[in-house]
């Protein structure tokens, strides 16, 4: 793909969008050259996002705001696949490709700091997740308000008034 508005990225080389500084990095996932990005504004402000990734290997400082998939929960995935409402093949597939809540956890320990406002979960199976267990079990673990993203904008404010 080429043409004046295209800017094709790769992980470890940032680029400006207005005051932005994005940084794309690897993640883990069953795609091609998949990438997270971590958004610096010049006004200090710092946002991860990551989704269709099951594992990043990247640890990060300050961050505001963390954007980040929070597909399943593996224990309601087994019983899905006992109870036949899920193949049994796709098990493989979502283990290697997408982030399950346990393994959230280990990564929002690793990158969550006083800085951090905010953690909005993406992606979210319809059928191997439980919204409110994951919110609450990730609230409880980090003390960080964790809402799940909906339709519509989700307010990023760095100094609430």
């Amino acid at each position: 793909m080429s043409g004046h508005r295209v800017h094709q990225v790769q992980a470890l080389q940032q680029y400006q969008v207005d005051s932005w500084t994005i940084l794309p990095f690897e993640t883990q996932h069953d795609a091609p050259t998949p990438l997270g990005y971590l958004i610096a504004n010049k006004d200090g402000s710092r946002l991860l996002f990551a989704t269709d990734t099951y594992y990043i290997h990247n640890r990060f400082d300050k961050l505001n705001f963390i954007l980040i998939e929070c597909n399943y929960c593996k224990d309601i995935l087994y019983q899905n696949i006992e109870a036949g409402l899920i193949p049994a093949g796709m098990k493989d597939r979502l283990l290697q490709s997408h982030f399950e809540l346990e393994n959230v956890k280990r990564f929002l320990q690793a990158n969550v700091s006083v800085e951090t406002r905010k953690i909005i979960l993406l992606h979210l199976s319809e059928t191997n997740s439980n919204t409110e267990r994951m919110v609450r079990e990730i609230t409880e673990l980090t003390g960080i308000e964790t809402v799940v993203a909906e339709p519509g904008e989700i307010e990023l404010d760095l100094f609430p008034f």
